[in-house]
């Protein structure tokens, strides 16, 4: 009995949903308290933020041109393997398994929880002895949710998805013109005090946790082989969800620093919420606060979608467990990489501790887009400049590539000297996939 293939089912609007949703998860909805406890004016946060953008937006359109020139379903794990060496393929799969999905799945649904549970705070909600397991607890039945709804098929996952990304944008773009128009306040000057060394230290450690809240914006590139008319549909979904999610971002922020003063901001982890209850009273914030934690189920599925594409992709090479490429003859989708996904996700959130895990994952999601925009060059010079027809060339050629590679490493070497521990353990964990495909590629042979 023949293996199905996967088909070719996922239109453009899914496609740039996907985008959408990756991006906008739990780093927008926790990180600018974060900062506001590092940073000396929010200033310094909206830059962060609009740099952020400019990164992820250089970023995309490196990876417009890699994605139309190799349209197929794996992203990064199929261009590092083709333009360096298979062992770079192997290493950003296994990357994507131990850490660039099961984390964020982990980390998405416990910040939902945090949000739910914040909402029902003061309203019968569970008793402060019983919050802790009813996070996890509440974390853990999401996970398995909606691992079950994308094992049934890319026709119910798809419309779950287009559904939970648009009332995610809805929400955030109502907060934002809400704030607009219910603040009275004007919004705090964008002034940069303290420029000095440790404030501009602190930027780039900060702009690190600001990335991995735009970490996704190559998330279309995972499911290029399901998609209709790739070398089209795959640069108009990276480029317009980056676009969109840079846009929604800002705006989010300046509702947040118009609602809250800056000294109360510091630390505040649903910082969403509370700017909302201070700008709509206690029930309308509260209320609020609970759809912005549906808005995190919107990024919790994406991930569920993209990660078993990686390992499909994998073990179609035999560098993964065999039955990763085992597509279901009913539902047409991975089914064991879902589940095996899942059951890891869920382990996540038993260990989970959250802000170390943002800079841990920052650094190690890093490193591997770094190396995919680098072999625009790479691709370009071994094949003259020539494209396969139709494949899209990055706008902006080679200062946009470019601008991506030196902010990006800069960042990397900024985040190691100021947080060596969560550096060294990324550093590590990627290292770590090497005697595992010494061992694969010896058991292959």
């Amino acid at each position: 009995m023949t293996n199905p293939a996967l088909q070719r089912k996922i239109g453009p609007a899914t496609a740039t949903f996907i985008v959408v949703a990756n991006m906008v998860g739990a780093g927008i909805f926790i990180t600018s308290g974060i900062l506001a406890a590092r940073l000396p004016g929010p200033g310094w946060i909206l830059a962060c933020w609009l740099l952020g953008g400019l990164i992820a937006l250089s970023g995309a359109l490196s990876y417009a041109e890699l994605a139309t020139r190799m349209p197929e379903v794996g992203g990064e794990y199929v261009y590092l393997k083709r333009l360096y060496h298979p062992v770079l393929g192997f290493l950003t799969g296994w990357t994507s398994f131990v850490v660039g999905f099961t984390v964020p799945i982990a980390a998405s649904a416990l910040a939902f929880s945090e949000y739910v549970s914040g909402a029902l705070a003061g309203t019968g909600g569970p008793s402060p002895a019983a919050s802790a397991f009813s996070k996890k607890a509440l974390a853990l039945a999401v996970i398995a949710l909606f691992t079950l709804i994308h094992y049934g098929g890319v026709r119910l996952g798809s419309r779950v998805q287009n559904v939970l990304t648009s009332l995610k944008i809805l929400i955030i773009a109502g907060l934002a013109a809400a704030g607009v128009l219910a603040v009275r306040s004007p919004f705090p000057a964008l002034s940069f005090p303290g420029a000095e060394t440790g404030t501009l230290l602190g930027f780039g450690t900060a702009m690190m946790m600001v990335m991995f809240a735009y970490s996704g914006w190559n998330a279309s590139t995972y499911i290029a082989g399901e998609m209709r008319n790739p070398r089209r549909n795959l640069p108009l979904s990276l480029i317009a969800g980056t676009l969109i999610v840079t846009a929604l971002y800002l705006a989010l922020n300046v509702f947040i620093f118009r609602s809250l003063p800056y000294a109360e901001a510091g630390g505040v982890i649903p910082i969403v919420a509370q700017a909302s209850v201070r700008t709509f009273g206690p029930w309308m914030g509260k209320a609020l606060g609970l759809l912005v934690g549906f808005c995190l189920l919107s990024s919790l599925s994406a991930y569920i979608i993209l990660g078993p594409r990686v390992y499909y992709s994998m073990a179609k090479d035999g560098l993964f467990f065999s039955f990763a490429r085992r597509i279901h003859p009913r539902f047409g989708v991975p089914g064991w990489s879902i589940l095996c996904q899942g059951f890891f996700a869920s382990v996540m959130v038993l260990i989970g501790s959250f802000e170390q895990l943002l800079i841990y994952m920052g650094f190690a999601l890093n490193i591997f887009p770094w190396l995919a925009v680098l072999g625009v060059f790479v691709e370009r010079r071994r094949n003259g400049g020539n494209a396969a027809a139709g494949a899209y060339k990055t706008w902006g050629y080679p200062v946009t590539p470019l601008f991506y590679l030196v902010a990006s490493l800069g960042l990397m070497a900024v985040n190691y000297i100021n947080r060596p521990l969560e550096s060294t353990a990324a550093i590590v964990t990627v290292l770590a996939g090497i005697p595992v495909f010494v061992l694969w590629l010896g058991r292959k042979r």
